[in-house]
């Protein structure tokens, strides 16, 4: 069970526009990881485009499982894990990192913003500590 993406995204008026995301590629093969990581950007923005406000869903892609959480604020979340991850705590670790975002990030540069340029460095942390430890 792994989780391979966090991402926070925000749904403009035109379209939707990534803030802050956190990948773990580290399972690829080192000459996949950056089209993988491409992937995975487009995968996310594409669901929370597609995703209503106030709505969460899973979507299955390819081999992958995307949950998607998408707040009445604009505010949008999706993790990608694989198949066997428990989707309730994916939603759970979703309504988090975005409850924590909103209250750190100001709604002024959810608008503007890039992951460059929004300081949130909390996604790399929640994206380890969720990883699912096989033995």
């Amino acid at each position: 069970m792994r989780l391979y993406s966090l991402s926070v995204l925000y749904k403009g008026d035109s379209k939707v526009h990534l803030l802050k995301a956190a990948y773990d590629v580290s399972t690829f093969n080192f000459f996949q990881r950056s089209s993988v990581q491409e992937f995975m950007t487009f995968t996310s923005q594409l669901i929370a485009e597609r995703s209503p406000l106030g709505s969460r869903a899973s979507v299955k892609e390819q081999e992958y499982l995307c949950h998607v959480y998408a707040r009445n604020d604009g505010l949008a979340g999706v993790v990608i894990a694989d198949n066997e991850y428990p989707q309730r705590v994916c939603f759970s670790l979703l309504d988090k990192v975005l409850d924590e975002f909103s209250r750190q990030v100001s709604k002024m540069d959810w608008l503007s913003g890039s992951p460059a340029s929004i300081s949130y460095s909390a996604l790399d942390g929640y994206l380890s500590k969720y990883q699912v430890q096989t033995p």
